[in-house]
């Protein structure tokens, strides 16, 4: 039986899960693949402290270029742009296949590292970069490969996801709930990377490169966070048949590409609405196989971990018959020119505004989405006034461009009896 030495680069929460799966369960991928894979090396700066695994004598370095060397494959699980994306070059340069888990750094620097893959006649695999657990990365590059992908619609955060469930929930507003969340370690002491939608909008960039054959990289990729989701809107929005997500949404509409991230009003009973807590879900339409929905956890030791070795069995199999780019994971070549702006997508439009219950109000505003062509679907006015006087006005548009919506918006909020800034929403029928 041919044996494939692994290399571990990085050894905290993933790169112990990733070893703790090869030394248990290393029989069971013997048997399903007829290649053994055997962790030769774990390279880390701290190497005494207990990971709570076993490791076998000799096998643990603070040494990652001579791991490089020693080894068939390396996993790369340090995380950063740095010092990873130097360690993966060298590691590709060496014609070495790469296994990473490392988002941020693809979704920046994808092209880059592809090309030395392919320069070097190296593969690089990255299951574990997008939703944790969920094998969404072999479903679009094998599974879906007889489609034309219409549209992608994600649900990639999971510390989001807890912080909108429980604020749902519980009728608490971000902060606190943000707080717990940190306590109990579903969130960062700095939590910007996950709240703000950078950490969606990394893997919105690999499931679009992937989904549509051009590696976009961040750059059009246009990001909005929760923090300004208030538990009214959850309130308001389950009331009106709706959940609030941070939705990744990945469509093509007229032959202009849209790749965006932000909270979004989806349907409560659209199988994604229903995705909560720390859970990840993915819908992914093909122009043949329809709608595919994909669940489950997006993060966590063990999830991840899955993952990574999911391609290194797959390496391993390359390995072992020769193989090489069995599937690409893009295309050279601009497929997609057109981007779309987003001041010209076309969405539906939920507003909260804060208005004094005088005669005209409604009349105004309504003029103000007619300037601008945009039709209203619903409208919905509470009685119950806050401390300053204003009773919330909710409404619903029919579908219009981002551009006219932040113009009428613009005029709204100039109205006499309007009180401070409007709150706005897109929606998606899923």
């Amino acid at each position: 039986m041919k044996q494939v030495k692994v290399g571990i680069i990085g050894f905290g929460t993933v790169g112990a899960g990733v070893a703790d799966i090869l030394l248990k369960n290393g029989n069971v991928l013997s048997t399903r693949t007829g290649v053994e894979l055997r962790l030769a090396r774990i390279a880390d700066l701290d190497i005494t402290t207990d990971r709570g695994v076993t490791i076998p004598a000799g096998i643990l370095t603070t040494n990652a270029h001579e791991l490089i060397d020693e080894v068939d494959v390396v996993v790369e699980l340090i995380g950063g742009k740095t010092v990873a994306k130097a360690l993966i070059l060298e590691a590709l340069g060496k014609g070495k296949t790469v296994v990473t888990a490392n988002k941020a750094l693809l979704a920046e620097y994808g092209a880059e590292l592809f090309a030395a893959a392919e320069k070097n006649g190296a593969d690089l695999y990255y299951e574990a970069s997008v939703a944790g657990g969920i094998p969404i990365i072999k479903a679009l590059r094998e599974g879906l490969v007889a489609n034309r992908i219409r549209r992608i619609y994600g649900i990639l955060n999971g510390t989001c996801n807890y912080i909108l469930t429980r604020m749902e929930a519980e009728g608490a507003d971000f902060a606190p709930i943000l707080a717990d969340a940190q306590k109990l370690g579903y969130a960062e002491q700095n939590p910007s990377l996950d709240v703000d939608g950078f950490d969606t909008a990394h893997k919105t960039a690999i499931l679009a490169s992937l989904a549509f054959g051009e590696w976009f990289g961040l750059g059009p990729v246009h990001v909005e966070g929760i923090r300004d989701v208030s538990q009214l809107d959850l309130a308001y929005a389950a009331e009106l048949g709706y959940k609030i997500k941070l939705l990744a949404v990945i469509k093509e509409e007229h032959g202009e590409l849209q790749l965006r991230v932000g909270p979004t009003l989806i349907p409560k009973t659209a199988l994604l609405g229903n995705i909560d807590g720390v859970f990840n879900g993915v819908m992914i339409e093909g122009d043949y196989v329809g709608p595919t929905l994909f669940y489950g956890r997006g993060a966590g030791r063990n999830a991840t971990a899955s993952a990574v070795v999911a391609d290194l069995a797959d390496v391993a199999l390359n390995l072992q018959f020769g193989s090489h780019h069995r599937v690409p994971a893009f295309r050279t070549g601009k497929q997609y020119e057109k981007l779309c702006p987003m001041e010209n997508i076309v969405s539906r439009y939920y507003l909260r505004l804060a208005v004094r219950d005088e005669p005209g109000m409604l009349a105004g505003i309504t003029e103000a989405l007619g300037r601008r062509r945009i039709s209203i679907s619903s409208v919905v006015q509470r009685e119950t006034a806050n401390s300053e006087g204003a009773v919330p006005l909710l409404i619903l548009t029919h579908a219009t461009r981002e551009i006219l919506i932040g113009q009428a918006i613009a005029d709204i909020e100039k109205l006499p009896g309007v009180i401070g800034s409007a709150k706005r929403f897109r929606i998606e029928d899923i």
